[in-house]
């Protein structure tokens, strides 16, 4: 066999992995959780090895299981198929048109959160507009994306309207990409979908390109294909690990995390830092858990960058991203799985050494097993 040929099989064979563990993944109890509790390990990451109880772990970095919520754990209870990401995003768009609680629900979201404290002044503004009703929360993002110029990949102005305005038969990425709109209810998911288009303009706009592109070439489909899958996974859960230092990069690509997150947390903030891009994944941290995972894009950034203020390496990540998705084609093996809550300075129990000795979800890459 060629190498070329050699190459495709190996490629085949880890899009296959990646579809059979997306169908293994548990469904997370709901409610909130003790962050402690390793037994809740999240099957919303891009590497996690499957396990006897058919949820996932950190540990594979061909994983492709989505973020879990009743919809998509019925789809997983009933054998998935063969595209689990796709139903996946359709099941996310499925969900409650709002807050059950009349608005409460943003109320819970802690804006001191490492993840969030950059976007807290924005987020506290929405939070108390969103409690006032969807009308008057609607009418200050578009106030706001007017005035800060918010346009879609192919330049339309941003706009956000109710779920109901989006027309029958319509995809929701093909109506945003034509008309600017992006449908909206007033729950805490698309709470943070308009929150990341303020945040990272570009990639959502890259993302929003992209999957357009994509479906106007080949319609919706049974099957979305590689490309798409890994931009659903970067839009629902992912996250930007930015570092000026290679080694780094290798330790988080190669699961090694006594290098990654004890011996080198100094490092953090200095050179490496981490930034919640994901929308689904934003709403799954109102309510930390250990197993919490993101797919991270690895970012190569200049040793400045850490000398800058949060709004300029901001905005340079989501220029550079942004240009990486319209130029290339994203796979989801790119990824690499990172615990959140693992992340120095983002949870006080990773101060001890022993937050880390937890193999259900700080596991070990899949080569590493096998040696």
């Amino acid at each position: 066999m060629s190498a070329r040929s050699a190459g495709k099989v190996q490629e085949a064979q880890e899009a296959q992995e990646a579809r059979d563990a997306t169908r293994r993944c548990a469904q997370r109890p709901t409610g909130a959780h003790d962050a402690t509790d390793h037994r809740r390990a999240d099957p919303a990451t891009t590497g996690f090895a499957d396990r006897a109880d058919g949820s996932c772990g950190a540990g594979d970095p061909r994983g492709a299981c989505g973020p879990a919520h009743p919809e998509h754990a019925r789809r997983s209870a009933a054998g998935g198929g063969p595209d689990a990401p796709r139903a996946f995003a359709v099941s996310m768009r499925r969900r409650g048109s709002s807050c059950a609680d009349g608005g409460a629900c943003f109320a819970r979201i802690d804006w001191s959160a490492p993840w969030l404290a950059p976007l807290a002044d924005r987020g506290e503004r929405w939070t108390h507009a969103a409690q006032r009703g969807e009308a008057a929360w609607l009418r200050m993002l578009n106030d706001e994306a007017r005035a800060e110029r918010l346009a879609t990949g192919r330049g339309l102005p941003l706009r956000f309207i109710a779920q109901a305005a989006l027309p029958a038969g319509i995809a929701y990425e093909t109506h945003i990409a034509e008309t600017g709109a992006v449908p909206t209810r007033h729950n805490l998911h698309d709470f943070f979908n308009a929150l990341v288009w303020f945040a990272y303009p570009r990639i959502k706009a890259a993302l929003n390109a992209r999957q357009a592109a994509a479906i106007d070439a080949a319609g919706v489909g049974a099957v979305r294909g590689g490309v798409r899958d890994a931009l659903t996974l970067l839009d629902e859960n992912g996250a930007l690990f930015a570092t000026s230092d290679p080694a780094l990069a290798a330790a988080l690509r190669g699961f090694d995390w006594p290098t990654l997150m004890r011996a080198s947390r100094d490092a953090w903030g200095a050179r490496c830092d981490a930034r919640i891009v994901g929308h689904a994944l934003c709403e799954k941290l109102v309510d930390p858990y250990k197993g919490c995972t993101a797919h991270a894009w690895i970012v190569e950034v200049p040793a400045a960058y850490f000398d800058w203020p949060d709004a300029r390496r901001r905005a340079w990540l989501d220029e550079r991203v942004a240009a990486a998705l319209a130029a290339t084609d994203p796979a989801s093996r790119g990824f690499a799985p990172l615990p959140v809550l693992g992340v120095p300075g983002w949870w006080p129990a990773n101060a001890s050494p022993a937050f880390y000795d937890d193999p259900q979800v700080f596991r070990r890459g899949r080569r590493a097993r096998a040696e």
